[in-house]
């Protein structure tokens, strides 16, 4: 059975394992609603309660589909990439409407590559937050980052509830800092009552071989209430949720679950530096039109590019 926590001082109730539904939206796997619905829904069956996602992500029929008749609590967390108050609202009422839902558990500022004036230059959008607080459209906001000085930031503001830090054990993806600084932001911020939830534990796929090592180093981190895992498959959903309940996967069943994945490239990230055709030992990856690009025939899934990108364009999907 998952174990659940509360996310800091919010009164909101999670599973351990949130469900993170970026890697099924259309900047990565490009699932259609009714296979990612179906996914969505086994994980909700295995005990998960909690859902990740953003308006960025073209998730939100996913979601919707998913969760129709489901009596069973459910907490979804949503962001929004706007600066402005009245990008903000639109966002915000758009996610009511699309979730079908009467108010919002959780509403972040989507602000990965932002540094620590993030609420500063986005205060419209922010206040935009608080103010739908206020009405009660939203119960717990704050900021999802993988800025350590945003982390620092958000954790000594007494409007932020909840912070969404990227973080993983060999620190690919983290701005600002190292593993050692963004261990240490997140700690000080849940001290402070911040709920908690981390990002990337598996550092876009590289770490899928080192998986167990890599989930354990995120979750016994002192200060992080839960991870979000991205996950496609009904066999990832089904292995993910035995980990957290403390079973041990037996090779062949990984190997089964891992079978189909394959490494993206996120074009819209992508600045085409080549950092990443060097890295690669087995030649897959070529610059193609001023972007880097992966021939899968090649590719042996072995995590050496991922590391090597500083903009966090690569993915194992």
């Amino acid at each position: 059975m998952l174990s659940k926590t509360t996310l800091g001082r919010t009164g909101i109730e999670v599973t351990k394992l949130g469900f993170g539904a970026l890697v099924m939206g259309s900047m990565q796997a490009n699932m259609s609603p009714e296979e990612g619905a179906k996914v969505i829904r086994k994980a909700l069956e295995k005990g998960i309660s909690f859902i990740d996602t953003a308006h960025v992500y073209g998730t939100y029929e996913h979601i919707r589909k998913a969760k129709k008749d489901w009596k069973e609590e459910l907490v979804i967390a949503t962001k929004t990439p706007a600066s402005d108050y009245e990008k903000a609202e639109r966002h915000i009422n758009y996610a009511l409407e699309a979730l079908d839902l009467e108010s919002l558990d959780i509403m972040l500022l989507h602000a990965a590559r932002a540094g620590e004036n993030v609420f500063r230059e986005r205060a419209g959008a922010y206040q935009c937050l608080c103010d739908y607080k206020e009405k009660g459209l939203i119960k717990a906001i704050g900021v999802s980052t993988h800025h350590v000085g945003t982390v620092r930031v958000a954790g000594q503001r007494e409007d932020v509830d909840v912070i969404h830090p990227l973080i993983n054990v060999i620190g690919t993806g983290i701005l600002g800092g190292t593993v050692e600084n963004m261990a240490s932001a997140i700690e000080a911020s849940s001290q402070r009552g911040k709920g908690i939830y981390a990002m990337k534990a598996l550092a876009g796929g590289s770490l899928l071989e080192r998986m167990d090592e890599a989930f354990k180093f995120v979750m016994t981190l002192p200060g992080i209430d839960a991870v979000v895992v991205g996950m496609v498959s009904e066999a990832e959903v089904d292995m993910n949720c035995r980990i957290f309940s403390g079973e041990t996967i037996p090779p062949k069943e990984r190997e089964i679950a891992f079978r189909q994945k394959h490494l993206k490239i996120v074009e819209a990230y992508c600045k085409g530096c080549g950092r990443c055709v060097d890295a690669c030992p087995s030649g897959a990856l070529s610059m193609v039109d001023g972007k880097s690009s992966v021939d899968r025939s090649k590719c042996l899934l072995c995590g050496y590019c991922t590391p090597a990108c500083p903009e966090f364009a690569i993915r194992v999907i």
